[in-house]
Formats: structure tokens, sequence, C-alpha cells
């Protein structure tokens, strides 16, 4: 079960072009936007990478909209955002055991940023209308390897919702307003 106080969101290399060849990338656009907004509503904080972006092209404008300047995005080389010993350090900083991780691309960066979250003892949620691949197929794929590899799949309505606990929380109104769309 997700633990608001101890909880980040991950934002990984939602870049350039490739933002847009992705299976269903408005959708996943959408919902990483509503998580975005909704871990502001919850104060949650978010670790945002992009790789390689001199070579990619950096973070689509309406996610680096609201990302930026409050966040800054840790720039990589390597697949796995746990490669990047900037990013290890400010996963440390924020000191949060629970990730909900969205991105592309799902059985790249975003399997490989999971794979090794979870072997570093984090409790991964992966979102799953909130990543993407190319082809739908890599996705599925790599979303069925993960849950077999012991990480929780989620979507971001299931996320926002354990977050909230009862309909009674007083952020319940503001979050409902990503729900309904």
């Amino acid at each position: 079960m997700l633990d608001i106080k101890n909880t980040a969101l991950a934002v990984i290399d939602v870049q350039g072009k490739l933002a847009s060849l992705v299976h269903e990338h408005e959708r996943v656009s959408t919902h990483i936007q509503y998580f975005i907004k909704a871990c502001e509503i919850f104060t949650i904080p978010v670790l945002w990478s992009e790789q390689a972006p001199d070579k990619i092209g950096e973070t689509v404008a309406v996610i680096k909209d609201l990302l930026y300047p409050m966040v800054k995005p840790i720039h990589k080389r390597s697949f796995s955002c746990l490669g990047c010993p900037e990013y290890v350090e400010h996963l440390k900083k924020i000191n949060k055991r629970q990730i909900l991780v969205t991105g592309i691309e799902t059985h790249v960066c975003v399997y490989q940023t999971v794979r090794d979250l979870h072997r570093h003892g984090y409790q991964v949620h992966v979102i799953a209308d909130a990543v993407s691949s190319r082809h739908q197929y890599d996705n599925d794929l790599a979303i069925l390897r993960m849950r077999d590899e012991g990480i929780t799949i989620t979507t971001a309505e299931m996320a926002m919702c354990e977050l909230l606990l009862t309909a009674d929380n007083p952020k319940f109104k503001d979050i409902m307003t990503f729900i309904k769309r």
C-alpha cells in the first residue's frame, strides 16, 4: 500500500520526438501530467531524468513546464537512472522508499531503472497507463516482466486513490478533477 509520507514520483525521459512516437503517447502524456499535478497537491517529491538530451532532445514542453523550475532534470547516459551518480544522490537525499514510476520507453530506461530500484530495496509501483514504448509489444512484455520480478503494476487512478485512502481526505476534491477527465 502506498504511504504518502514515503512516496516519490520518477518521471523518466519523456523527451523530444521520441515522446510523440510511443504507443498511445497522448494518454501517457496526460497521465504523467496528472500525476505531476497530484504530486504537487500531495507534496510528493519528483525525480526527473533526461536521457542524453543533447541527442534526444529536452523533455516535452507540457511536462517540462509543470516541473521546472521547482525540479531540475538530471541528465544521464546510462539507461537505468541508478547508473547516474547524481540521480542516486538525489534519490538518497529525498529519503523515500516507495517510488511511483512514469516515462518512456518502458522496455529500456523505465525497465532498467525499475529493476535497479527493486534490487536496491525500493518498493516500486509502475503506473502502467503512464509508461510506454514505440511498439506496444515491447511495452506489454516489459510490464509483464516487471510484474514477474515482483514489481507492483498500477494505474494513475489506482495510485491516486491509494494515496488518498478515503473520500474524506481534504485533497479528494482536487484529485478528483484528474480522475474525472
